[in-house]
């Protein structure tokens, strides 16, 4: 009965974290003079991946390398597959065009680099340092890059309008939004750790191996946050920061928790074959996926969105038998590759050449 109590509260709590972290996120980005969506790129992003920080620093910290890099990778696939699946399902999301033209991109770079990084088995010094670098670019480039943004539209009204545009309110105000954020993800934390750790406990009770408990709630429990941030986002209308979130962790969590945690592990973090030949690869190409889904008028549909949960589905299901070295796993393996796979790429092509010919035509 305990253990139900604190996963309900630790729901509770991690809805209202949300509610606090995107209310006070969209509010401070209108009085900074910042966009929502850099907003949910940056402070928004940064926060929610609080979880994975702590937990790959942790592990990294104690020896255990597998479970640092691991936790980064099945992180990222989840932000996409599930967190924007889900989002999508409770309401189709217009994609910005920065995200169309930079930040999914940068996504994919990104994700490119670290196998390029990892190429040799490891992560060391340098490269934890050329990640870190790259994190602290990105962030002062897209702050800034908004705020020139932010002062064209400004003059623009000016122009227009022969009065400048109403000054937004400062000090006090920001104070308090800044609050909010603080509250909201120390909520976030909290409820996550709540609920994963009763997740555990009641999957234990159920007879649910260790394996298994480790890859699918443990794994999807760091990523709690930004589910609970970026649904909420959704439901409220602020649709920028609920895919600047996904978008904006996805970077973070290469960039910067993987920079950081190499050079916590003393420059030696190495990378396990199975992680270099197989989840490495599922990361780029979940990321390489959302490129026609964002570039398709710019919209991720309710049918994208139910694509990419399945995928997630998909993807855990095979983690599942293939820890388990089910007799399934051969027959489940070939219906994936040769069938399901090839026919989203061809379906996505399709929509792909469909949405770039119509603005010719018209």
């Amino acid at each position: 009965m305990m253990t139900v109590i604190w996963l309900v509260a630790g729901l509770v709590v991690l809805t209202a974290g949300a509610e606090l972290l995107v209310r006070g996120s969209s509010k401070l980005a209108v009085a900074c003079g910042i966009s929502p969506l850099v907003i949910g790129l940056t402070i928004v992003a940064y926060g929610t991946s609080a979880p994975e920080l702590a937990v790959s620093t942790k592990a990294a910290w104690m020896g255990k390398p597998d479970i640092a890099v691991a936790n980064v990778i099945g992180s990222n696939i989840f932000n996409v597959l599930f967190v924007l699946g889900a989002c999508a399902l409770i309401k189709p999301l217009v994609v910005a065009q920065q995200l169309v033209r930079l930040d999914a991109p940068l996504m994919v770079g990104v994700s490119v680099l670290f196998l390029v990084l990892a190429w040799d088995g490891n992560l060391g010094w340098f490269d934890g340092a050329l990640l870190l670098g790259g994190m602290v670019w990105y962030t002062i480039f897209a702050i800034r890059k908004s705020r020139q943004e932010s002062r064209v539209v400004a003059e623009e009204y000016n122009a227009a309008f022969g009065e400048p545009a109403a000054p937004v309110r400062q000090g006090k105000h920001i104070a308090i939004q800044v609050g909010y954020i603080a509250a909201g993800l120390v909520l976030l934390v909290l409820g996550g750790r709540w609920l994963v750790d009763s997740a555990v406990v009641m999957a234990r009770a159920w007879g649910v191996s260790e394996t298994v408990i480790g890859l699918t709630i443990v794994a999807a429990g760091t990523s709690l946050p930004e589910v609970a941030t970026s649904v909420v986002a959704t439901i409220r209308g602020q649709r920028d920061i609920a895919i600047g979130n996904v978008v904006g962790s996805s970077i973070y969590n290469i960039l910067a928790i993987l920079g950081v945690t190499s050079l916590v592990a003393g420059g030696n973090l190495p990378i396990s074959p199975g992680l270099l030949h197989f989840d490495i690869p599922v990361m780029i190409a979940v990321a390489v996926a959302c490129l026609p889904v964002f570039f398709t008028g710019h919209t991720i549909n309710r049918w994208e969105g139910a694509l990419f949960f399945g995928y997630y589905v998909a993807y855990t299901a095979y983690l599942v038998l293939a820890t388990q070295n089910h007799a399934a796993l051969p027959t489940y393996s070939s219906v994936m590759l040769w069938f399901v796979i090839p026919l989203t790429v061809i379906t996505l092509a399709v929509v792909t050449v469909r949405s770039w010919r119509r603005p010719t035509t018209a």
